[in-house]
């Protein structure tokens, strides 16, 4: 190896591919994969935290629930635009200053949040979310690091870190706001973010991505600013890509407008306190833990990507059918293992399909455009949501998501290929 790759190795603290690498190089991957897994748990944790306080923050200022879909909106179109920024930031300039810039803003928001004593001061609080993208950062560092025949189930475990940071946060969230009220839940939230920074810095190297010689057109790739567009937009031109992004965001916005409704669906439809709606999103947690680090791994084990997305898809419009019948609580709670089941196994298999399509230098842009859906979601799924709530109520939410998963379904099985297709 030249004097060039050694010295762009050794700043990157990794190999040069994970599936050549000797036992102390993959031992040293397996390190920084389980610190980044902890800094997703703790980034989940203070984000269901902020959930789980955001609606009664909100009501106490006098938001109803138009209002409050207002504000999701405006969080969706600042991480909208946000995410494929970020990710080709990621790309060019490494996953620790990715993931400091993620911490540093975390800190921001919560701050602002501690001190929202108006309406005004709730949407500003918000901005910092431009660059919040701790969750795409760190599947790129999973999925830059891990073999590609091990790459869902890795990713999966990322799931099982959303799991325990959906029970932590909740659960802090609800007791903190209940015993101390909610500026001091977001300080505390504020400090937690501190801590994940200091974990970025000291742990997770400069660079994850492959150390692989680049040709001319490579070199000037990377030199192309952040805000190139037509470099983002190239990512979509691989083979795969486009079909397998379409259904991730066509069946992704039925279930996607019901889980940014659901803080009002607990608070309105199920009349929820919020200490018991973190219980509830704890015991959701618990399902999605069990799921993801018991279930995902052995499914990609043993069957083909293209079966388990078409399992997902069929499950996930039998789970709205459910919905649109359900009347408590208690029938809630019967839903939710199917519907973890089929919202885990659809954003891992998609996930994974989609980083395996592009070249490990455009994994952290691909991330984030899957990130930009989430985000695209949360921009039109709080006024959809709000329009169907108040005009068709909780059922119709399922009856979408019945027909839009079913249609899907039919249509992949009809055409016989995969969404997807290897190169």
């Amino acid at each position: 190896m030249s004097g060039v790759g050694e010295t762009s190795e050794e700043a990157s603290g990794v190999p040069a591919s994970p599936s050549s690498s000797p036992p102390a190089e993959r031992a040293h991957r397996s390190r920084i994969i389980h610190i980044t897994y902890l800094i997703a748990a703790l980034d989940i944790t203070w984000l269901f935290l902020q959930i789980s306080i955001t609606p009664y923050l909100a009501r106490r200022l006098g938001f109803d629930t138009l209002w409050f879909g207002y504000l999701q909106t405006m969080v969706g179109v600042i991480q909208l635009f946000g995410g494929p920024m970020f990710g080709r930031f990621a790309d060019l300039f490494g996953a620790r200053a990715a993931l400091s810039l993620s911490c540093v803003a975390s800190v921001v928001y919560f701050l602002l949040m501690a001190i929202a004593d108006s309406p005004a001061m709730l949407f500003i609080h918000k901005l910092p979310a431009v660059f919040m993208h701790v969750l795409p950062a760190t599947q790129m560092v999973v999925a830059d690091l891990s073999e590609p025949d091990k790459r869902a189930d890795a990713l999966s475990k990322l799931g099982l870190c959303f799991g325990v940071g959906m029970i932590a946060g909740s659960t802090l969230g609800g007791t903190l706001s209940k015993h101390y009220g909610e500026t001091f839940a977001a300080c505390f939230a504020a400090l937690g973010s501190a801590v994940s920074l200091m974990l970025v810095v000291k742990f997770i190297p400069k660079s994850t991505k492959a150390q692989a010689p680049r040709n001319n057109t490579d070199s000037e790739s990377k030199n192309k600013s952040i805000f190139n567009l037509g470099e983002i937009a190239r990512i979509m031109t691989f083979p795969g890509v486009t079909r397998t992004f379409s259904v991730k965001i066509i069946c992704g916005l039925p279930a996607g407008i019901f889980q940014v409704m659901f803080s009002i669906i607990a608070m309105n439809f199920f009349q929820l306190q919020p200490e018991q709606n973190g219980y509830l999103m704890a015991y959701f947690g618990i399902v999605q833990m069990v799921i993801q680090g018991g279930v995902i791994g052995r499914l990609t084990a043993r069957y083909p990507e293209s079966s388990l997305l078409l399992l997902s898809i069929g499950v996930s419009a039998l789970v709205g059918l459910a919905q649109a019948f359900m009347l408590n609580v208690f029938h809630l709670c019967l839903i939710v293992i199917p519907m973890m089941f089929s919202l885990s196994v659809f954003n891992v298999i998609t996930d994974s399909m989609l980083t395996k399509s592009v070249p490990s230098s455009d994994t952290g842009t691909m991330l984030g455009l899957c990130a930009s859906v989430q985000s695209l979601l949360r921009t039109i799924g709080p006024t959809i949501g709000g329009f169907l709530y108040q005009n068709y109520g909780v059922s119709s939410f399922g009856f979408i998501q019945f027909v839009v998963n079913i249609v899907v379904f039919v249509y992949l099985l009809q055409r016989g290929k995969q969404p997807h297709r290897r190169e």
